[in-house]
């Protein structure tokens, strides 16, 4: 334990903020057609679906995404006499709530296709109608980094022959371009095409909180539980009235053929670096430094003295330790020599 303790000075401390990227590839074979669904998980409640990477039951699987199906309160497919209806209502106020949140007079606001919530006179400025997928936490980390994000899908087709209309929907641009107006952090727009514009978003993705909003009408022909079914003859609203909170999922699902991004680990470092000046740290307390009064590294009582600095502890205020650094080998210190041994915490 040490006996002698030496003060940090500002000039001793510097902070500094890493930021990890790693590339995440979700190709529609895993999501719809490798384990003939047995890595899909359904509930009782029917309010969503989970998918994993593997057999669901397997210790070895991982939670890679949930999808979720919900219509606004003034959407025309909420006065139709369907299935689950108020079910899809309340998970479209659900996720607008988290993620959109309230205007200034109260009202929950809606999805916006360009996220400027402004008053228009147009039908289509706002997303109604929506698919949710919200992340596992496992694989956007801290958040999704901006500009990286892609989805594709079979916006149309009935069978495996007639899946012509893939769809790419990304957040162009949105490395220097993105929003900050939701209560749930930054999110950028989704476009079908690099020349983006107000009209062509098609959707939505929510960095920080790892969920991504697609809109009911990039689907357009049949619409069914599984996309290589030639037996459907319902639209996409069609169906989002009719079916199921989980059949509306297994039909996005098996349409998905590619999703990417990148996710983002923001490492936060504190730097401190000790320094030993010449006249310092040169005796130890440790008991073994001396024998009969004399200190057992020196030749000749007339020698300066030495000692080998091994370990750097940290201390708090009131003297506890806090933390420890090893040296990889003994550092020898004397009279005439000065150290600076620089450790770092990461958190």
């Amino acid at each position: 334990m040490a006996t002698t303790f030496k003060n940090f000075t500002s000039a001793d401390i510097a902070s500094t903020k890493t930021l990890l990227n790693e590339a995440i590839p979700i190709t529609g074979t895993i999501v719809s057609g490798t384990y003939s669904d047995l890595n899909i998980q359904n509930y009782a409640h029917q309010m969503f679906q989970s998918v994993y990477d593997y057999p669901y039951l397997s210790s070895s699987a991982n939670h890679i995404f949930d999808l979720a199906v919900g219509f606004s309160s003034d959407s025309t497919l909420s006065s139709s006499i369907g299935t689950q209806t108020n079910k899809k209502i309340n998970m479209y106020n659900q996720m607008s709530q988290i993620l959109v949140g309230y205007n200034t007079s109260g009202s929950l606001q809606k999805f916006d296709r360009d996220g400027s919530f402004a008053i228009t006179t147009g039908s289509n400025d706002k997303i109604k109608e929506a698919f949710f997928i919200p992340f596992a936490r496992l694989l956007t980390k801290d958040e999704i980094k901006k500009g990286s994000f892609s989805i594709s899908v079979f916006a149309s087709g009935t069978s495996n022959s007639s899946l012509a209309t893939l769809v790419t929907a990304s957040d162009y641009g949105a490395a220097t371009d993105y929003r900050t107006n939701s209560p749930a952090g930054e999110y950028g727009i989704l476009y079908t095409s690099s020349a983006a514009a107000a009209d062509t978003g098609v959707g939505l993705i929510y960095y920080q909180a790892g969920i991504a909003v697609l809109t009911a009408s990039l689907f357009t022909g049949v619409f069914g539980p599984r996309a290589d079914s030639s037996a459907h003859t319902s639209s996409v609203r069609a169906y989002m009235t009719s079916g199921s909170i989980t059949g509306s999922c297994d039909a996005i699902r098996n349409r998905i053929y590619n999703i990417s991004f990148n996710n983002t680990t923001e490492l936060n470092s504190t730097i401190y670096f000790c320094r030993a000046n010449h006249n310092e740290f040169n005796y130890s307390s440790n008991p073994t430094y001396v024998s009969s009064s004399k200190i057992v590294v020196k030749n000749e009582s007339s020698d300066p003295p030495i000692s080998y600095v091994t370990t750097v502890g940290l201390y708090s205020a009131d003297n506890e330790l806090l933390a420890v650094a090893k040296l990889s080998e003994p550092l020898k210190k004397t009279i005439d020599s000065e150290l600076t041994i620089r450790t770092r915490i990461d958190f």
